[in-house]
């Protein structure tokens, strides 16, 4: 580790013959030099340089500190599969990101360890004459995360003319581990698939674009997602195991490997 503008003091010239007095001087000299060194905070250290950091603790304004992050949002309305199908979330415009990928159709991919939190808001409409319910959940490498669902009820159209659909923001979030290469994936499922094109009545994610009357407006994005660093992890805290297929002389066994 460097410690910026902290130097080696000038020493003073020796003298031709001894003299007891340049000794003192260069021992007090020396002495400051090395207590300043021992010190765990040296006065003069005005910044440094490491390439790691182990243990202590930081305080200062975090000016400068990244941490990995990603955010996302939609610009097009999201139709599901079909009733009570999965359905995944889409992602077409990155807003932000450091240390994740934004894959179509709307996958992120991690770049490194940690443990992190995605919060999300999708903007559902229901264009149908009775209540009806989207569930939203998490996968992490296409497998479901354990208690990261929540289900939204959408409320029922007013009536047949336009502006009088059923609108909720569904807004959640969830904690995750993700280690380097895990692709993170949200979706989405209801009991009645609506669509805005033919139209069917029914549920789906909506969109619209900038408003100018009777008041001006930004867009509205079907989806709006961020993921953002909370911890790194204990080294080695999480596998991801996956079976690998192979034969012998007694039959067929799956070997079980950690990538």
């Amino acid at each position: 580790m460097a410690m910026e503008r902290f130097q080696a003091p000038a020493l003073p010239v020796p003298p031709v013959e001894y003299d007891q007095r340049y000794h003192t001087d260069l021992i007090r000299i020396l002495r400051l030099y090395f207590n300043q060194l021992d010190s765990l905070t040296p006065n003069q250290a005005n910044s440094y340089r490491a390439d790691y950091f182990y243990g202590g603790e930081f305080i200062g304004y975090g000016q400068n500190l990244v941490f990995p992050h990603i955010a996302a949002s939609d610009s097009t309305d999201q139709i599901a599969s079909g009733n009570n199908t999965a359905t995944q979330v889409k992602f077409n415009t990155l807003d932000s990101e450091y240390g994740w990928t934004l894959n179509p159709p709307g996958s992120a991919t991690a770049t490194y360890d940690g443990v992190y939190k995605i919060t999300f808001s999708l903007q559902f409409i229901n264009t149908a004459n009775a209540i009806h319910y989207a569930t939203v959940w998490l996968k992490v490498n296409n497998i479901d995360v354990d208690n990261s669902t929540t289900i939204f009820t959408i409320p029922a159209r007013k009536s047949a003319s336009p502006g009088e659909e059923g609108y909720i923001c569904g807004y959640s979030e969830a904690t995750f581990t993700a280690i380097a290469g895990d692709e993170i994936e949200l979706y989405w499922a209801t009991d009645l698939a609506g669509n805005p094109t033919t139209p069917t009545n029914g549920v789906y994610i909506y969109h619209d674009g900038p408003q100018v009357s009777p008041f001006v407006r930004p867009a509205i994005p079907s989806v709006i997602g961020s993921i953002t660093f909370v911890s790194s992890l204990l080294y080695k805290t999480v596998v991801r195991l996956s079976s690998v297929p192979a034969s012998g002389s007694v039959g067929t066994v799956t070997v079980t490997i950690a990538p």
